[in-house]
Formats: structure tokens, sequence, C-alpha cells
């Protein structure tokens, strides 16, 4: 089964994008692929590979910190990382286009929900769609409340430094503690049940 294709940018986005991102967002961008696995190529041109499927959990006192990332949300809001400082953020990384991304977006939807008194946050960063109308439909088809980046080339990742964590996969989610510091990194699709095993240890954290 093939990936289905992203949107076709526009010469003046594809030129954007390669002056922007670089190699290290085509390293980025490996991860999302049919729920049949294997390789596919998107629009314009990247491979595509299915992800190793790698949760990583990072113990205090030993993780990195987040960069502040801001920028225009798919609703033309501005936002920012740094205004939720004290919070747990939930940071994914998804596109309209992606099977897996579809697959998780219920999941992040109810547990969004349910920790949002307990002081959790959750952001998203939209990538590759080049209409906002995809990405709106896409939230309001699976109940996505929280604010997204709209981000089509992808200019947000690469401010993720070696070293920190970086978003590698589509989707990946990242759950950053109240101090700014990344404590998890998933490169796969999220159940409910994996999201509540990585958020509630932070959550529990003083």
């Amino acid at each position: 089964m093939s990936l289905p294709r992203a949107p076709h940018p526009r010469p003046r986005h594809r030129a954007a994008f390669a002056s922007a991102t670089g190699a290290a967002l085509v390293l980025a961008l490996a991860g999302c692929s049919a729920s049949s696995g294997g390789s596919a190529s998107n629009a314009s041109g990247t491979s595509f590979v299915q992800s190793s499927k790698v949760i990583t959990t990072v113990p205090q006192g030993k993780r990195p910190t987040a960069p502040d990332i801001s920028g225009t949300t798919v609703d033309g809001k501005q936002l920012s990382l740094d205004q939720f400082k004290g919070k747990v953020v939930v940071l994914n990384v998804w596109g309209s286009w992606c099977d897996p991304c579809r697959a998780e977006a219920p999941n992040l939807a109810q547990v969004s929900k349910q920790d949002a008194a307990k002081g959790v946050q959750f952001v998203g960063i939209n990538i590759r769609d080049y209409s906002t109308a995809q990405s709106k439909s896409f939230e309001r088809s699976f109940g996505i409340t929280y604010p997204s980046f709209y981000d089509p080339e992808g200019k947000l990742l690469v401010k993720f430094p070696n070293g920190s964590l970086p978003p590698q996969s589509i989707p990946t989610t990242l759950v950053i503690d109240r101090h700014g510091k990344i404590a998890v990194r998933a490169l796969e699709a999220l159940s409910t049940d994996q999201l509540n095993k990585a958020l509630d240890p932070i959550i529990a954290e003083k």
C-alpha cells in the first residue's frame, strides 16, 4: 500500500523548504508510512520509511532543554511554547496526509481533554500541509481542540539542536516537563495507554 501523497507544494515552497531545512529535515521527515510498512515517495521526492517505533524516556537531571519555538497557528494566531511555562507540554508533529497521524489523532484528542485539569497542555506542529483548509479539516474530523503551529516547510523542527531528542519521524510526540526539559520522545503513533504511561510519571513530578 503506498503512502497518500501530500499536496504538491508550489515551486517557491519547495525552494524555501530545501534552503531552510536541508539534510536535517529530510532525516526528521523519515518515519510516516502506510500501515503495511515499507517505503513510499511523497510529492516533494523525499523517501519515507517506517519508523523504528522507539519511545525514549529520560530521567530528571539528564533531560535536554526544549527550544522555545514560536510562530503562527493553523487558525492564524500567534503561539509560543514559552507561554506554557510551568505546565507539562505534549508536542506532537503531524500532517493530515499521514496515516499514522490519523490513527493516533483521536487518542491525542481524548488524553488532551482528560489531562487539561492536571496542568497538561497539548500543542501540535502541522507540517507539509500546504493549505490550512486541510489542517483545519483534520482537526475538526478528530476533535482536536488544542493549538497547532502551522509549519508547512518544517522550519520549526530544525530549531531542535543535535542531542536534544529532536523530532525524527512523522508522527513524533515529545513530552516536555514543567521545567522546559524534554522527558519523553515517541517515534510512533501512540495509543491512549501509551500516552498515559508516558505522561503520568511526568505529571506526578514535583
